[in-house]
């Protein structure tokens, strides 16, 4: 067995971990910060939103023109008063998008890009987007964003709890807006392939999501009638026994749209690929961590405000407590601090054999 897989198992025994339910504050600030940063980005430097969310004119030309894609963009940004987009197509012509151009205002540019670029303006094809047209684009993309939203509380209150889904629901927030923030930041520009790349990684991190919600539910069987798990421990179990699940998935996922954003994107600057691989490179990424770092901690700060929760971690310390006073070592006491240490993934004491189990993968 490689040594991930051999961790793997430990992981899920109880052998070994990391409490990352304890150190939640942590993961908290770090959230807390990176989402600050992404909303002073949208704030200050707003999206890029592409032609077909704000209207425009996209012009393509079937022949090569005479002057290079960088020129192209400042006689096309000149003449137009707007950033221009402009990109090499395969035969050798050009791709000139701009936003927020009316008829009027793209045959001139139509006439300008005919000078410049040596080319008959009949041989330059215009294609005009209206921005009533973008702007119901816009609408129904937020309106299936805020849809798909409802319907995981929904689903999730159903197949586990409401603090669940609200744990859920902010984790997906969170990824929602870090992505955001990575676009005003970065300048990329957001285009339909945004949305639906966004739309996927919510999928991905409900998913992953889902998983340790899956090992919580089973482990937190019968909790208040035993004295060895408080319900943070328990949450901390099911984190850890699904934790390279997480991961291995993670990079897999990672793998493909990384070659796409930094190879595709990149090196071979086919810039539209750019649209859709950086919210899902960005998306998966936030996906994996508020899973882990915010959403189990989030229901495990939930669940122990509850009276039940509350009156067994105290009936769990006490034990522990009485345990201690005795003297008792790890192997003696039969649910003494060789639990406890499991529990928290130290990996002191045996692997459990009674008891809770951490949930199947």
């Amino acid at each position: 067995m490689s040594r991930l897989g051999n961790l793997g198992a430990r992981l899920y025994r109880g052998e070994v971990g990391y409490d990352f339910i304890r150190n939640r504050k942590i993961w908290y600030g770090i959230s807390i910060l990176i989402t600050i940063t992404a909303i002073i980005g949208v704030a200050v430097g707003g999206l890029r939103m592409g032609i077909e969310f704000k209207g425009g004119a996209v012009f393509t030309t079937d022949t090569k023109a005479r002057i290079s894609t960088a020129q192209a963009t400042d006689v096309a940004t000149e003449a137009s008063g707007h950033m221009a987009i402009v990109q090499e197509l395969g035969n050798g012509g050009l791709r000139i998008q701009i936003t927020e151009v009316d008829t009027a205002k793209a045959n001139e540019i139509k006439e300008t890009l005919s000078d410049e670029l040596g080319i008959p303006a009949d041989d330059i094809n215009a294609d005009l987007v209206g921005p009533s047209w973008g702007e119901q684009i816009a609408n129904k993309a937020w309106t299936g964003l805020g849809v798909f939203m409802v319907l995981v509380v929904i689903y999730l209150a159903i197949a586990f709890e409401w603090r669940m889904a609200v744990a859920a629901l902010i984790a997906l927030i969170h990824d929602i807006t870090i992505t955001v923030g990575v676009y005003a930041l970065v300048g990329f520009e957001v285009t339909p392939g945004t949305v639906i790349g966004l739309l996927t990684i919510l999928g991905y991190s409900l998913y992953d999501t889902v998983v340790v919600f899956d090992s919580l539910k089973e482990g937190q069987k019968d909790i208040t009638k035993q004295t060895r798990f408080t319900y943070s421990e328990i949450a901390n179990r099911s984190i850890n026994s699904t934790l390279v699940r997480s991961i291995n998935t993670t990079v897999v996922a990672l793998l493909p749209v990384a070659g796409l954003l930094f190879i595709g994107g990149g090196v071979f600057g086919a810039g539209m690929l750019n649209d859709i691989s950086l919210s899902l490179f960005v998306g998966l990424a936030a996906g994996a961590y508020s899973s882990i770092f915010i959403a189990t901690p989030l229901v495990a700060d939930l669940k122990e405000r509850e009276p039940q929760m509350k009156a067994l971690k105290k009936r769990v310390l006490a034990k522990r407590a009485a345990a201690a006073a005795k003297g008792e070592s790890p192997d003696d006491a039969s649910e003494g601090r060789h639990d406890a240490a499991e529990a928290a993934g130290t990996g002191i004491g045996r692997p459990r054999s009674h008891g809770s189990t951490p949930g199947k993968r």
